[in-house]
């Protein structure tokens, strides 16, 4: 059973770092998809809105999907059609195709998403230990991966159709076979299938304001950090684009690292520290007025929020008798805050000013910081009779 669950962590945390890749790959070539298609920034856009909307709406249908097929099953053809949509927006011939391509691309992320985070919550609860900071530190080095990948083949001029044609396939292998070990889980006879789309309870909404929190922090930062370094502390580019890389590494590393002080320390105070750090890097950077206090400001919002979301999913699987249904909750909940953040963040720029903009997300943090009790463990029954390797 011991060698089943640690091929069962070996074969999601490849997953992740698949899913993460695919995403890495993707990010790098936007530029020329807006230029292969004469794009506007209004267009693109458009286009970019849709991967959001399509995780949105299909995400709630996952539960249904690992109930009928198990959780295997699920989430091999689900990584699969996932690297599979990384090839479509790049075959796009224009702007419509381009949408469509982008809401199936989005639909198959959310749900992949949704069933390899529940494997990883059953993967967690049979080893007994925290596992799931890790497994989303190693979606982030995928992602990494995916990203240096890309900027070689941008840089070296290669079409983006060929590149993610070939990175694509060569993902989909990857994740199929290495998601053969995953763990079969299966509904105890005579369970109800799960509704098609779940409303979350109270308990998954109180987990997912946390989430929120953190992933409004997140988002927030992923898109204004550079603007933030160069407007409003006078760097130059490159210090600016630098300032967006220091928040992406500090989050990696602490990811990496995370499950450490979640086995020391618990769930509730790491969330509750996480906060709290973040939002003392909130204060850092709205005091900041040089490039070296910005970035040391964004550092500290990644090293604070960095572990939040993971956990957040893993309460979410432990809340419910399915896995997978908490974990939809959790996920469509932190995805709308992802959603909202970037453009919430310049709307009130626009009125205010940017210090403001992130003064204002150090009081978010704050409110997830306080509102940490939501992810006191539940007494759970282990997933064993169910789950078979």
């Amino acid at each position: 059973m011991r060698n089943d669950n640690q091929r069962a962590r070996i074969a999601i945390t490849a997953v992740f770092a698949a899913h993460g890749a695919v995403s890495g790959s993707m990010a790098t070539r936007i530029p020329w998809l807006q230029e292969h298609l004469q794009l506007g920034p209004a267009a693109l856009g458009l286009a970019l809105f849709c991967p959001a909307v399509g995780a949105f709406v299909a995400m709630p249908m996952a539960g249904r999907l690992v109930h009928r097929y198990g959780g295997r099953a699920a989430t091999r053809v689900l990584i699969a059609l996932w690297c599979a949509a990384l090839a479509l927006p790049a075959l796009s011939p224009g702007l419509p195709w381009l949408c469509a391509a982008f809401l199936a691309y989005g639909a198959a992320a959310g749900m992949c998403d949704v069933t390899m985070n529940a494997q990883g919550v059953i993967v967690e609860r049979r080893l007994e230990r925290s596992i799931m900071s890790g497994l989303h530190g190693m979606w982030s080095v995928g992602s990494l991966a995916g990203a240096g990948l890309g900027v070689v083949a941008a840089h070296a001029g290669i079409d983006a159709r060929v590149h993610h044609s070939v990175a694509a396939l060569a993902l989909l292998v990857f994740g199929v076979m290495a998601s053969r070990g995953l763990l079969d889980t299966r509904p105890e006879p005579g369970e109800q299938a799960p509704p098609r789309f779940a409303a979350p309870s109270r308990a998954i909404l109180a987990i997912g304001a946390v989430g929120f929190c953190a992933t409004f922090a997140e988002g927030a930062s992923m898109n204004w950090a550079a603007v933030y370094v160069k407007d409003v502390t006078g760097a130059g580019p490159g210090v600016a684009a630098a300032s967006y890389a220091v928040f992406a590494l500090a989050m990696a590393v602490t990811r990496l690292a995370g499950d450490l002080t979640v086995r020391r320390l618990g769930p509730v105070v790491t969330v509750r520290a996480g906060g709290l750090l973040a939002t003392l890097g909130g204060a850092v950077i709205v005091m900041a007025r040089t490039p070296v206090l910005g970035i040391i400001g964004f550092a500290l919002l990644g090293l604070g929020v960095a572990v939040i979301v993971p956990l957040c999913f893993a309460a979410g699987g432990n809340a419910t008798a399915t896995p997978s249904l908490g974990v939809a909750g959790v996920a469509t909940i932190t995805y709308l805050s992802g959603l909202m953040a970037p453009a919430v963040t310049g709307w009130i720029a626009d009125v205010t000013s940017l210090p403001a903009t992130f003064g204002l997300i150090a009081v978010i943090t704050l409110t997830g910081a306080l509102l940490a009790g939501a992810l006191r463990p539940a007494a759970v029954a282990p997933v064993g009779a169910g789950a078979r390797p």
